[in-house]
């Protein structure tokens, strides 16, 4: 086994397949409404980077319906899977407690899911929310989603994070002491400009040591309508080849143990609005292309 998958490990959880269905909470941003800023994250799209998730418009109840359907046209029908509802665009612990405490239940009531995942900023997690969290982990599988993305002082002012690596590292220990049951997954961008191939695996290290349960590996994608794009158009950076791409992926790999669930390896801006790195498109390709490389790479650490 080079690495242990999200797949495999939640089979090994769930005794059957599992797949995430991304839905929407209709929550914003404390980097959109004022709060911390105004223009969100420098990459982020205008769906908060939640580009497939199911329509905003609908109730909850419409929403999971919409995304198992999206998922079983991809897929096919899979007897007996479980699905892991997914609230992934914006900030989903930014808000009405109350309001979102409910949404959460709500998805975990619904027939087939087997658990929630909930993407947010660690500057998100205050105590109302914790409990709310440590509530919803009595009741069913509870993911928590940072968007931890570098631990590169020069990114995080460039992508306007608005948080210091502090934060990250406080929310990894709440949520950890609040249940032992919560699985903590941390986002992480390769291929931000100026970043070295050493800055990379440094954040790599970073969550490690922080005490993340998973990660999720993403490359930089440039997309329509967001700052992001006007400096790739002005030629103030180029994006990673999907050779050099593999080649940190799998010095990543060398580097991240066992036990820790790799939920992603690769990524895809939704095509409609993806400007840049185009090879990333055919994400099937790129896929079955980053398994051979790694088998051929990759030495799995014990």
């Amino acid at each position: 086994m080079l690495y242990r998958s999200v797949s495999d490990f939640y089979k090994e959880k769930f005794g059957c397949k599992v797949y995430k269905i991304s839905l929407d909470a209709g929550c914003t941003c404390p980097t959109r409404d004022g709060t911390k800023g105004t223009g969100g994250c420098i990459f982020c799209s205008q769906s908060g980077s939640g580009d497939f998730a199911a329509e905003r418009s609908l109730p909850l109840e419409k929403q999971i319906e919409q995304a198992k359907l999206k998922v079983q046209a991809k897929t096919g029908k899979s007897p007996g899977a479980k699905f892991i509802a997914y609230f992934q665009n914006f900030t989903n612990t930014y808000g009405d407690i109350n309001r979102l405490e409910a949404l959460w239940n709500k998805a975990a009531e619904a027939d087939g899911i087997a658990g929630v995942a909930i993407a947010t900023r660690p500057d998100c997690l205050e105590a109302p929310v914790l409990e709310a969290i440590a509530r919803l982990c009595k009741k069913t599988f509870v993911s928590v989603e940072l968007g931890l993305q570098t631990t590169n002082q020069k990114s995080i002012e460039y992508i306007r994070r608005n948080y210091e690596t502090s934060e990250y590292n406080k929310a990894v220990q709440k949520l950890h002491a609040i249940s032992k049951e919560i699985h903590v997954v941390t986002h992480i961008i390769f291929g931000l400009p100026g970043e070295t191939e050493k800055d990379m695996l440094e954040t790599v290290r970073h969550s490690l040591k922080a005490g993340t349960d998973g990660i999720k590996i993403a490359l930089l994608h440039v997309l329509e309508n967001t700052d992001l794009a006007e400096d790739y158009r002005n030629g103030k950076f180029e994006c990673l080849s999907m050779e050099k791409y593999f080649e940190l992926v799998a010095k990543a790999l060398s580097i991240i143990p066992q036990n820790i669930v790799i939920h992603r390896l690769t990524g895809d801006g939704a095509k409609k609005i993806l400007i840049a790195p185009l090879w990333t498109a055919d994400k099937k390709h790129v896929h079955n292309e980053l398994e051979k490389y790694l088998l051929k790479n990759v030495k799995p650490m014990i």
